[in-house]
């Protein structure tokens, strides 16, 4: 589910690092939500990330 339908966009890991420089894991989520998208002239629900919509790379329904 964590992936958007449109750019592939999932979560990264990596490590947070504190003030005293301990490191810890970290993940990174993509900001994903479940809008209805026009597909092939039908409304299909799709997981896709904030950054497409706003671009304009999907057409809601």
């Amino acid at each position: 589910m964590a992936r958007c339908a449109v750019c592939d966009k999932s979560v990264h890991f990596g490590n947070a690092v504190s003030h005293s420089h301990k490191r810890s894991n970290k993940i990174w989520k993509p900001n994903l939500k479940r809008i209805r998208v026009k597909v092939n002239g039908g409304a299909k629900k799709m997981y896709v990330c904030t950054a497409c919509i706003r671009s304009g790379k999907v057409e809601r329904a």
